[in-house]
This record gives structure tokens, C-alpha cells and sequence, in this order.
């Protein structure tokens, strides 16, 4: 199963990163099998320190803003357990890892890890369907290089609806981030 958080990582001068990223999990949780791009600063920061934390979290604002790489101000952290790494103290759940194996030889780096602690910190909120439709849109924003405009444009129109009538001012506050964030992007087609 892909289960859809946040990552947290060090860069070889001790900088946090914060991605997003699904990666395929155990039932029990032990064990992550992550993906990025060989260009991506998760693989580089993981290539160097071999250790970060996977957060379940229904903050689809942060999750909106690490998606397309504009976390500009870190959220409240700590110190992680048992590795060195940090975890997003209003995060849900969390799973601190060090990485087993790398394989680079994909297209897509296969980067196994092995959970070594894990925690809760708040209950989860649960995900209406305003916190899936910002999650879709952050993953059609990350997407705006590979996919027809149109069709974003489309399914933007889509996932606006289902904000509109379900959400929150958290949901309301993410979606209009990513539909600007297209925008700015050179959206060729009116979103909303």
C-alpha cells in the first residue's frame, strides 16, 4: 500500500528538508520502500545521512506547500528519538527510518528503510473530501511539467467543487496556494 505524508531529511550542512512522499509500507509498519527522483533533495540528503522521519499528518497546507517546494517558513520540530533527524511536533503519526539499501539504477531510486521508532503525537483528523481534493491537486501541481494544461485546468475546475462545498479554511487556504501556484506556473486555461 502507498501512504501519502511527509519526509524529513538532513543535508550534508545539517539543513531539514520537507517532501512529500508516498512510500509503499508494511501493514505492521516496519518497513518503507520510498521513491524519489535521483534529482531530488530527499535522495541527495539520504545518500549523505542515511536516516529521516515519514510523518502521517492531515495538514494539507504544509503537505500542499512541500509538494511544490515553497515551505519558506519550517514548521515547529524536534529532535528525533533514535536517529538523527527531526519530526514536525503537529504531525499525526511518525516513523523514524534508516535506510537499508539504495538502488539507483531505476529511473525512480528504490531506497528501502527500516522503521526504528514510530510515534503519535495528536490524533488524526481524518481526510474529508476537501483534504483529498488538495491532496490530488498538489499532485497534479507537481505534475503541471509532464501533463497537458487543459487537463489540469479540468481537474482543477473538478477538485474546486469539492473544496467549495467541504471545506475548511485550512482546505480553502491550500487550494487557492496550489490553484496560484499553477497560475504563476503558465496555466494557459482559467482554473476555477
Amino acid at each position: 500500500m502507498i501512504l501519502e505524508g511527509l519526509v524529513t531529511t538532513l543535508s550534508a550542512d545539517q539543513q531539514v528538508h520537507i517532501a512529500p512522499m508516498g512510500p509503499r509500507v508494511d501493514a505492521a509498519m516496519q518497513r518503507l520502500v520510498l521513491r524519489p527522483f535521483p534529482t531530488s533533495q530527499t535522495y541527495q540528503n539520504l545518500k549523505v545521512h542515511c536516516e529521516g522521519v515519514f510523518h502521517v499528518t492531515d495538514d494539507v497546507l504544509l503537505l500542499a506547500q512541500a509538494t511544490v517546494g515553497t515551505v519558506d517558513l519550517l514548521p515547529a520540530m524536534a529532535a528525533a528519538k533514535h536517529i538523527k533527524g527531526y519530526v514536525l511536533t503537529d504531525t499525526c503519526r511518525y516513523y523514524e527510518f534508516r535506510v537499508a539499501n539504495i538502488d539507483a539504477s531505476q529511473e525512480r531510486v528504490r531506497i528501502e528503510a527500516d522503521v526504528v521508532h514510530s510515534g503519535g503525537l495528536r490524533d488524526f483528523f481524518g481526510f474529508n473530501r476537501a483534504k483529498h481534493a488538495v491532496v490530488e491537486a498538489a499532485i497534479l501541481a507537481s505534475r503541471i511539467h509532464i501533463l497537458p494544461a487543459a487537463e489540469i485546468a479540468a481537474e482543477f475546475r473538478k477538485l474546486g467543487v469539492l473544496v467549495d462545498k467541504t471545506g475548511g479554511p485550512q482546505e480553502h487556504e491550500a487550494f487557492a496556494f496550489l490553484l496560484r501556484y499553477v497560475e504563476r506556473s503558465g496555466a494557459k486555461e482559467p482554473l476555477a
